[in-house]
């Protein structure tokens, strides 16, 4: 299996190879054409030197010779300028003066030196002449006087343009080995940190262990990638710690109905031996108790759901919700139920939960408030006094949302631990419930940007409830 570091080296080699070839390419192509075209445009110049000396005056090959002291003569301005190798033919095509090195004459040439026009001329584009190659060309003197050759050596020029070519080589593999080993240093600078994000993935996989710290370094996307994925692994170590609470005090809950129920079911083998009243109180107790554990494995199964609910945030009415929850409420427990709604009670939220966590104190209130004979009060608060509160340019919440009785109320010491999970007041445990109400009514509330909250009503009873929403309109949690 590759890796991430050996792709990104063999990448970042492959693109420096393949630039610096192509421009290596390049430039010595340029290069190449630009000295090839210097070279042969000199030696045209000077065949056309030399054709225009043969027309404008009548020279002999004794005009020619290399022996001139002077170094004034036509051969000099000929082999001046461009160190150009000159040959001279007499009129039977002989050679008269040789050239260094000689040069060879052909049936072409020799013809030439017997024609009657001055400047007429044979060129040889490639000749081979002591293992090295020559362009040449040969200039007839006129009037059957002989001819010139003139050779330009084009072999040291290619030596050197070859010589040009394996250095361009030299240095693109050069420049491909420094890309591969800098593109394996950049890659171990850049992965590094991915390496150890997943090392610690790994850890994870293998040990389970969620509270494992991720290394983070710097500012990039690394960095993020690295913080995300320690903020994921702190969540899921915080559901992992409730997941195992919530078993842990669901455990220790159903062991008192299930010995109770147990304790009873024993004695149902001697119901015979009971009088009859007994009977009737046996029965009621295994009503009773039955009735607690079912009411205590729905409200466990309502916590659980609450904790992963993924229904739809949509805007709702929470007066609109009060008075369902009001009305299933006063059919439920016979009591007198009211809602009283002020402001904008919009707010987005899930319907499901939100029903759930104001029928809960609703039937706090009815419970702990039996014998009472005043309303249980709905109020639904929400905002006032900004026009078009909620609406089009305004942040949507907080909406809040209250439920007040007249029952004994909230001890000082309870009203921190009335939201705990399992937590039952001691007045309060001689009556039937699971602990779970209210804990559920602060889980809905947090998801929804909002907060539980108890206090003590004026005059007696209690006043419980939680807010939807933040003053900065914080959305529901997805």
């Amino acid at each position: 299996m590759t890796s991430l570091r050996t792709t990104f080296t063999v990448s970042f080699a492959a693109v420096a190879a393949v630039v610096t070839v192509l421009v290596g390419f390049l430039s010595y192509d340029a290069a190449a054409r630009l000295v090839r075209v210097d070279q042969q445009t000199v030696f045209t110049e000077v065949e056309q030197d030399l054709r225009q000396q043969v027309r404008q005056d009548e020279l002999a090959p004794h005009d020619f010779v290399s022996s001139d002291p002077d170094h004034d003569g036509p051969r000099d301005d000929l082999t001046r300028p461009s160190r150009t190798d000159v040959q001279v033919l007499g009129p039977d095509g002989s050679v008269v003066d040789g050239g260094s090195p000689a040069l060879p004459v052909g049936a072409d040439d020799r013809r030439t030196a017997r024609a009657v026009t001055a400047g007429r001329t044979v060129r040889h584009h490639e000749l081979e002449v002591g293992g090295d190659r020559y362009r040449s060309a040969t200039v007839a003197l006129g009037d059957r006087r002989g001819a010139v050759q003139v050779a330009q050596e084009f072999s040291g020029t290619e030596d050197l343009l070859r010589e040009l070519q394996q250095r361009t080589v030299l240095l693109v593999g050069s420049v491909v080995v420094a890309a591969g080993l800098f593109g394996w240093w950049l890659a171990r600078r850049i992965t590094r940190r991915l390496v150890r994000l997943a090392g610690a993935a790994e850890d994870v996989a293998r040990t389970g262990r969620l509270g494992i710290q991720v290394p983070v370094t710097g500012y990039d996307e690394v960095a993020r990638l690295g913080r995300s994925f320690d903020r994921m692994l702190g969540r899921l170590a915080q559901s992992e710690d409730d997941q195992r609470r919530l078993v842990q005090d669901a455990g220790h809950e159903l062991r008192t109905p299930l010995t109770s129920l147990r304790t009873n079911i024993s004695l149902l083998r001697r119901i015979g031996e009971l009088p009859p009243a007994a009977r009737e109180e046996l029965v009621a107790d295994l009503a009773e108790e039955s009735r607690e554990l079912t009411d205590l494995v729905n409200e466990l199964v309502a916590l659980a759901a609450g904790q992963s609910d993924s229904g739809p945030v949509r805007r709702l009415d929470l007066a609109d919700l009060a008075d369902e929850v009001a009305v299933r409420a006063r059919r439920r427990t016979g009591r007198v139920v009211t809602v009283r709604a002020t402001g904008d009670t919009t707010a987005d939220g899930r319907p499901a939960s939100l029903q759930r966590a104001l029928s809960n104190l609703v039937e706090n209130a009815a419970k702990f408030d039996r014998e009472g004979t005043q309303p249980i009060e709905i109020v639904v608060s929400g905002r006032t006094g900004l026009p078009g509160a909620g609406g089009e340019g305004f942040p949507p919440g907080p909406v809040r949302v209250e439920v007040l009785d007249r029952g004994p109320g909230i001890a000082d010491g309870d009203l921190v631990r009335v939201f705990d999970r399992f937590y039952r007041a001691p007045d309060a445990r001689s009556l039937p419930g699971s602990g779970l109400g209210l804990s559920i009514v602060r889980e809905v509330a947090a998801a929804h940007g909002g907060a539980s909250f108890a206090f003590r009503r004026e005059g007696g009873g209690a006043v419980i409830g939680f807010s939807v929403g933040t003053d900065t309109g914080h959305a529901p949690q997805v």
